[in-house]
């Protein structure tokens, strides 16, 4: 995922966080073409009844690419980001964004919180961080 070496995403776990067979199966079969959108990713787990970090996970053993990230950040081509500095940031968000940072960056899973809780699309969250210099950190599904 955000790995250097283009590959061995199983790497940055230890083997006894290996998914169990049925999920890396059925995950494996929904990406013949060796990548998932992250709302792809997302829709899969709920449907397994799992974790978005464990469908991460199993995409990393297999060695699935993540695209398309919800927040805009990765994934995307020719660019790697598709997410721009917001012209200004709303008094509300601004408010909201700095009261979920933690260590001064904003969690993904707290940007998505954001998003839903003033009726905003996510990537008006990640482009509002854009603007005020912070961070988005621990992506949901362990890209980043």
């Amino acid at each position: 995922m955000t790995m250097k070496d283009n590959g061995h995403y199983a790497r940055k776990h230890p083997p006894e966080m290996r998914p169990g067979d049925e999920i890396l199966k059925m995950l494996g079969e929904a990406c013949p073409e060796g990548w998932i959108s992250c709302a792809q990713a997302f829709r899969k787990a709920s449907a397994l009844g799992i974790s978005p970090r464990e469908v991460g996970i199993a995409a990393d053993f297999l060695e699935i690419r993540i695209r398309r990230c919800q927040l805009g950040l990765f994934g995307y081509s020719p660019e790697k980001s598709v997410v721009s500095p917001a012209e200004q940031v709303p008094p509300d968000l601004e408010s909201a964004i700095r009261g979920a940072l933690v260590e001064g960056r904003l969690p993904c899973a707290s940007a998505w919180a954001i998003a839903r809780k003033l009726g905003m699309a996510k990537m008006a969250v990640s482009a509002a961080c854009e603007k005020l210099g912070i961070k988005i950190s621990a992506c949901q599904l362990g890209a980043f």
